[in-house]
């Protein structure tokens, strides 16, 4: 199944050319690393473009608005190895039954209510619920405790749309449940975190810091920018459903396109420890070169026909959720949210209507993306 051609891929001249696109960010020359190929093989090659570098792997760079090293994102192994272990049965948890029905359920309800109202807008009273309410599923603590992540909008590291300090109310919260778990420990995340035990010692706070932090932060706006953006592909393409309903399992197909070309994260950051040199391009000892996902997944290389949306590609080699020892522990979760969300509509809504969007782009010198959005305000209508 083929779309309209979406334009969505700004990478596509300068990776057919010459395979990498130089960026300004934060006063320094960046360049994005753009096919598929090479961006898998340099997130493989961790000595050559080391994830060792805290606060700049994300690009921009984070030194402004948080205070520790994320975990297990911003090392190498074999201590991201070893870091990895100690939270990744909290992340394996969306595999469960238990945690599979509850989201299951969320997004009936989520759809339910939807459909009561004249219209919903879409990123903040649909998707920002439903991820924050999901979460907590995932790290075993009350649900209430979404009613304050949801308070903090969209984006964790930002007030009023403006990048926030040090001292956010994030790593506020995440102190005050430290403190709690070590207290009266249970069976949630936090408490894991206190309890957990690397190379022999517990954790720093500081560690447990980040790696709580992380866990808010980076799979916070990637789903409900996922979510929008196919809450707005279905009402632009209103035979979708349809096609989704003929067979149940073309859902996880669909799922993967879907992650395809709607990545949230354009791209994400490495330094290069020596001079090195990245297709041409020189990187100066401690310099940044960027991994560009997004691009990656149009590669024509790769993907036959990148711009069109099929429903049915496969295979579907996408690298949306990383590649290498870096792969990320989110996906499971990823998955088992959008896949629900397919189902349900497909079981309860017969179309979607947009009413109004503000389509969410992605700004830079060299480049810009669209990318989810910052408002969509839709009508759902349901099924007979």
């Amino acid at each position: 199944m083929s779309d309209t051609p979406t334009p969505r891929d700004p990478f596509a001249e300068a990776r057919r050319k010459d395979g990498v696109l130089k960026c300004p960010f934060q006063g320094e020359s960046v360049p994005m690393i753009l096919r598929h190929a090479d961006v898998r093989r340099a997130a493989k090659d961790w000595k050559t473009f080391s994830s060792d570098a805290p606060f700049r792997v994300p690009i921009p760079s984070e030194e402004d608005v948080r205070t520790m090293r994320q975990l297990p994102i911003e090392t190498n192994p074999p201590e991201h190895t070893e870091y990895r272990n100690i939270v990744e049965p909290f992340f394996q948890r969306s595999k469960t039954p238990e945690v599979a029905g509850k989201v299951e359920s969320l997004i009936k309800e989520k759809l339910d209510d939807a459909t009561e109202r004249e219209s919903i807008e879409v990123v903040n009273e649909f998707a920002l619920p439903i991820q924050s309410r999901a979460l907590t599923y995932l790290l075993n603590v009350p649900e209430s405790e979404a009613d304050t992540w949801i308070n903090w909008g969209i984006h964790v590291f930002k007030v009023d749309g403006a990048l926030a300090k040090k001292g956010t109310a994030l790593e506020d919260y995440l102190h005050a449940q430290l403190d709690r778990a070590a207290s009266n420990p249970g069976e949630d995340f936090f408490s894991a975190l206190t309890e957990a035990k690397f190379r022999g010692r517990s954790l720093t706070r500081e560690e447990m810091m980040g790696f709580a932090n992380l866990t808010f932060a980076g799979g916070r706006d990637t789903i409900i920018h996922s979510i929008a953006s196919i809450v707005a592909y279905i009402a632009e393409n209103p035979d979708t459903l349809d096609y989704l309903r003929e067979d149940s399992k073309r859902i996880i197909h669909a799922s993967e396109e879907f992650f395809r070309v709607f990545m949230p994260l354009t791209h994400i950051g490495r330094v290069c420890p020596v001079e090195t040199d990245v297709q041409g391009a020189k990187v100066n000892p401690d310099g940044r070169v960027s991994l560009g996902w997004a691009s990656a997944n149009f590669d024509e290389n790769v993907f036959e026909r990148p711009e069109e949306i099929r429903l049915d590609r496969k295979p579907n080699p996408h690298i949306s959720f990383g590649f290498g020892a870096h792969l990320c522990l989110g996906a499971p979760h990823a998955r088992l949210i959008v896949r629900s969300l397919l189902k349900a509509m497909t079981d309860r809504i017969s179309a979607v209507t947009v009413l109004s969007s503000t389509q969410h782009v992605e700004k830079e010198e060299k480049y810009q993306r669209p990318n989810g959005y910052d408002s969509l305000k839709v009508k759902l209508s349901t099924r007979g």
